[in-house]
């Protein structure tokens, strides 16, 4: 039997399978705690931009470098908060019906036309400036 190279491809299916066990465990945890009467996609929304904001925090006021260089403990608790946004972003999706990796892939397609790298390598300048 032929061994067949691994491609780039392998790696993003596998991503977005993970995503997909995600999102149907997070669904199960939901679901076990009679919760989904509180995830409408408003509240979920809103609590993707609460988790944001709490992340956001740990950077407040640090310079450029102390952010980073966060210190392990700190860094740890960065690492849950970007889990919990994640968790109530693919909450919200899964409610809104939305493959939230196919829209982050045909995200990515249109900001490569939106910020060609010929216009926009080494610039912060937004896409409408260039």
């Amino acid at each position: 039997m032929p061994i067949r190279k691994r491609t780039k491809d392998d790696g993003m299916a596998k991503r977005m399978d993970r995503l997909k066990t995600l999102s149907a465990r997070l669904a199960q945890f939901a679901a076990e705690r009679d919760w989904d009467q509180f995830h409408n996609p408003k509240n979920l929304a809103m609590a993707v931009a609460t988790e944001s904001a709490e992340l956001l925090e740990h950077f407040q006021w640090l310079t450029f470098d102390q952010a980073a260089r966060l210190p392990g403990a700190e860094r740890d608790a960065v690492a849950l908060e970007c889990a919990d946004v994640l968790l109530f972003l693919l909450r919200l999706c899964d409610k809104l019906d939305i493959d939230l990796a196919s829209a982050a892939e045909r995200k990515l397609v249109l900001n490569a036309k939106k910020y060609p790298v010929h216009k926009s390598r080494g610039r912060a300048t937004k896409y409408d400036k260039l």
